[in-house]
C-alpha cells in the first residue's frame, strides 16, 4: 500500500462523514493554516523593530548608569549602586577573567539585538543570560573605551519582554472565532439544502412523492433543486399513468379470463382437459396478479401492530381446506409493528411457490418463532431447495431457476415482491438448505422488543429510507 493511499484512508477515516462539518473543519485547518503563517511574517518584519527599541533602551541605561558613576565622586560611588539596585532593579559588577557566564540563546532576535547594541557601545561589548549564579540580561561596558575595566549591568528580563503577546494572542483568538462562526454559517447554508434535498431524494426512491422543496439559496443549490423539484413532479406523473395501466390491463385481462373460464367449465370437454385448461388459465390469472403487485411499489399500508400467530393460521387455514397438507407451528400470539396487507402476499408467495416447487408427497412445515431481536416466520418444503450460487440471483425480478425445479411456469416475481415487501419492514428473506433435503423461506421481521428494529422502522416512517 502507497504513503498516499494510506494517508487518504487514515484521512478520510478521521474526518467526520457529513459535509458540513467536512467543510467547516477544512475552512478551519485553512484559517489556523493562515493565521499561523500571517504571524510568522508579521514576527519577521517586526523584529529588527523590536530589536531597535530594546536596543535603545539597554543603551540607555548603560550610558546613564556609565554616566552616573564617571560624575558621582568616589566615596558616593557605592550609594549610588545601591540606590541603582534599589530602585531601579539594575545592579552593577566589576568584571574578572575569570567569570563564569552563560551565552544567549542563538536565536534571530537575539542576534538582531546584539547587532544594535554593538553598533552604539562598541564591538567589545559583551552579553550573558547568567552571571556567576544569577540569571538575568547581563551587558558589559566601560567608563572610557580605552579603559581596560570593564563591569557587568544586570537587567531585569521583564523590561525587554512582550508585554502585549497575551493581548496579541486575545485579539487573534477572538478574530479567529468570528471567522469559524462565519465559517460555519456560509456552509451551512450550502448543506442545509441538501440535507432537504437528500431526504426528497430518499422519498422518491422509496415510492413516495415528496413535498415541493424550497428553492432559494445559492444558484447552484437552487437550479439543482428547481430541478429536482421537476423530476419528482415527472414522476410522480408517471406513477399515476402506471397505477392507470395497471388497473386497465387488471380490468382487460381478468375479466376475459373469467369468461375463458366459465366456457371451459360449460364445454363438456373431457374432465382431465377441462381441468388442464383451468389450471392454465389461474396460472394466468396469478401471473397478472404478481405483475400488479410487484408494478404497485413499495406498500403504503400504515405500520400497525400485527398478530403473527393469527395472521400464518388465518392464510394456511384455506389451503388445508382444499386438501393441501401443512403443518403450523405457531405460538398463542406474538405481536410486532408489520404492514399487514404486504406481509400477506409475501407469505402467500412463499407457500404458493413451496407448493409448486416442493415434493408433492411431503407436508409443508409453516413455523412462527422469535429468535435474538427477530420475529421469524419459516415456510419448509421438501423440493430439490435453491444451490447457494443461484440464491442473490432468485432475489431479482424475472428470475427462475430452470435447472433445479421442473416447473418453470411463472413470471419470476414471486421472491423478488417478498424481498421488496421485507425491505420495506427493514427486514430480510434468507433462504436456507434444509436438513435432510429442501427449502427453509425464513421472513425476518425486527421485533417489538428490538430497539435497533424500532429505530430503523421509525426511520423508514420519517425518511423512506430504502435500505
Amino acid at each position: 500500500m502507497s504513503a498516499s493511499s494510506l494517508a487518504s484512508r487514515v484521512l478520510t477515516g478521521w474526518l467526520p462523514r457529513s459535509l458540513l462539518w467536512q467543510t467547516f473543519l477544512m475552512i478551519a485547518l485553512l484559517f489556523v493554516l493562515a493565521l499561523g503563517a500571517w504571524s510568522q511574517i508579521f514576527r519577521y518584519f517586526e523584529e529588527p523593530a523590536r530589536a531597535r527599541d530594546v536596543s535603545q533602551i539597554i543603551v540607555s541605561v548603560v550610558n546613564l548608569t556609565r554616566t552616573a558613576l564617571i560624575n558621582a565622586d568616589a566615596e558616593r560611588r557605592t550609594d549610588l549602586l545601591i540606590e541603582l539596585a534599589a530602585q531601579e532593579g539594575i545592579r552593577i559588577y566589576p568584571a574578572e577573567p575569570t567569570d563564569e557566564i552563560l551565552p544567549l540563546p542563538d536565536t534571530r532576535p537575539i542576534r538582531l539585538l546584539i547587532a544594535e547594541v554593538r553598533a552604539q557601545l562598541g564591538e567589545h561589548t559583551r552579553f550573558a543570560s547568567r552571571w556567576k549564579s544569577l540569571d538575568a540580561f547581563w551587558v558589559s561596558f566601560r567608563l572610557d573605551q580605552d579603559d581596560e575595566d570593564e563591569y557587568w549591568v544586570m537587567l531585569a528580563p521583564e523590561r525587554f519582554e512582550r508585554i502585549e503577546a497575551l493581548e496579541w494572542l486575545t485579539w487573534g483568538s477572538a478574530a479567529m472565532l468570528v471567522a469559524l462562526l462565519g465559517a460555519y454559517f456560509i456552509v451551512s447554508r450550502i448543506s442545509s439544502p441538501l440535507r432537504h434535498l437528500a431526504k426528497a431524494a430518499r422519498q422518491v426512491g422509496s415510492g413516495r412523492t415528496p413535498p415541493q422543496l424550497t428553492e432559494t439559496g445559492p444558484q447552484e443549490i437552487a437550479l439543482v433543486t428547481r430541478a429536482f423539484n421537476r423530476m419528482a413532479g415527472d414522476i410522480a406523473r408517471t406513477e399515476a399513468d402506471r397505477a392507470l395501466i395497471l388497473a386497465g390491463v387488471s380490468h382487460d385481462l381478468r375479466t376475459p379470463l373469467a369468461r375463458l373460464r366459465l366456457g371451459v367449465e360449460m364445454s363438456g370437454a373431457p374432465e382431465d382437459e377441462v381441468t388442464a385448461m383451468v389450471t392454465d388459465i389461474d396460472e394466468m390469472n396469478r401471473i397478472i396478479g404478481q405483475f400488479l403487485d410487484y408494478g404497485r411499489g413499495e406498500p403504503q399500508e400504515p405500520v400497525q401492530q400485527v398478530d403473527l400467530a393469527a395472521l400464518v393460521r388465518e392464510m394456511t387455514e384455506p389451503y388445508r381446506l382444499r386438501g393441501v397438507a401443512i403443518d403450523t407451528e405457531v405460538p398463542d400470539t406474538l405481536r410486532v409493528p408489520a404492514r399487514a396487507l404486504p406481509l400477506r402476499r409475501a407469505l402467500a408467495n412463499l407457500i404458493d411457490n413451496a407448493l409448486r416447487y416442493g415434493a408433492p408427497d411431503g407436508p409443508l412445515q409453516v413455523s412462527v418463532y422469535p429468535e435474538g431481536h427477530e420475529v421469524c416466520i419459516e415456510v419448509a418444503d421438501r423440493g430439490p431447495g435453491i444451490p447457494e450460487e443461484e440464491v442473490e440471483r432468485l432475489r431479482q425480478p424475472f428470475s427462475r431457476l430452470e435447472v433445479a425445479r421442473s416447473n418453470t411456469k411463472g413470471a419470476g416475481l414471486g421472491l423478488a415482491i417478498v424481498e421488496r415487501v421485507m425491505r420495506s419492514h427493514q427486514g430480510r428473506l434468507d433462504l436456507l438448505p434444509r436438513e435432510g433435503g429442501g427449502l427453509r423461506a425464513i421472513l425476518r421481521l425486527p421485533s417489538r422488543a428490538s430497539a435497533s428494529g424500532r429505530a430503523r422502522m421509525r426511520d423508514a416512517l420519517d425518511r423512506g429510507d430504502d435500505k
